[in-house]
């Protein structure tokens, strides 16, 4: 692996450092966590194929860039389509990771969180087949009853009666009820930018990876909605680095009023 030391930019007078602090000092999140979400992306802006397949097009340092943050975060955050695609089980492999969670104070392995509006989540998915960490589904009682059955035997459930998920009360819960500070979120776009449209972002990790896939149907960050947000996003950039061709950005996304 290449070192980072000789690929550092300055930013705002500092050095990029390879880690982060867990929730910025001088922030009040009392009523739900900090959420720091981690992509991955294409000098064009895709995050992945047409086809919404899983793609291998970053590198071993992107990876463990990846579970380095995921390892910061008291919870791990995740989509139901983002997790039948990738079928992961949003674990940490390396025992220095879940090391330096326990003296942090922290669980060896963060709490799991999937969230589905209409909860027809498969059981037998890889996440499901491991016990290193509890997990918790928040969807609505469009759950098909036979899924709640099973579901309930490997995860707690959240079950609203709207339409679709509060994501704001569900912050909260996670917040008010399993002591969540530090939430990553590992998308997908399309939870990501349903975040971003309740102001419930805070920061954005982004890997530029050097290619090009071109063609309007692969999803961006954002997915594939062609509706502009109301108002534009401001984001600061607080840090930047550069190892071998790719760029990491870490972007503070500021409140609007």
């Amino acid at each position: 692996m290449k070192s980072a030391s000789k690929n550092k930019k300055k930013v705002g007078g500092t050095l990029a450092s390879r880690s982060r602090s867990r929730v910025p000092p001088g922030r009040g999140y009392s009523k739900r966590p900090f959420v720091a979400a981690t992509f991955a992306m294409t000098v064009d802006g895709k995050i992945t194929t047409k086809n919404f397949s899983p793609v291998d097009f970053t590198s071993r340092e992107d990876k463990m860039h990846l579970l380095r943050q995921r390892a910061l975060g008291d919870a791990v955050l995740i989509g139901h389509s983002t997790l039948k695609q990738d079928n992961i089980r949003l674990g940490l492999p390396h025992a220095e990771l879940r090391e330096a969670r326990v003296a942090r104070g922290q669980s060896p392995y963060p709490l799991r969180v999937i969230v589905s509006n209409e909860g027809r989540i498969d059981p037998s998915l890889n996440i499901f087949q491991t016990d290193i960490s509890p997990i918790v589904i928040f969807s609505t009682v469009r759950m098909p009853a036979r899924h709640q059955k099973l579901l309930r035997a490997k995860a707690t459930l959240h079950l609203s009666d709207a339409r679709s998920v509060d994501l704001a009360w569900m912050l909260q819960q996670l917040r008010s009820e399993y002591k969540i500070r530090m939430l990553a979120c590992e998308g997908g776009a399309t939870l990501f930018r349903a975040l971003l449209e309740k102001d419930l972002v805070d920061q954005l990790n982004l890997t530029i990876a050097p290619y090009l896939f071109g063609g309007a149907n692969a999803p961006t960050l954002t997915g594939l909605s062609k509706t502009f947000f109301p108002r534009s996003i401001h984001c600061s950039l607080t840090e930047m680095r550069t190892i071998g061709e790719e760029c990491f950005l870490t972007y503070r996304i500021r409140r609007r009023r």
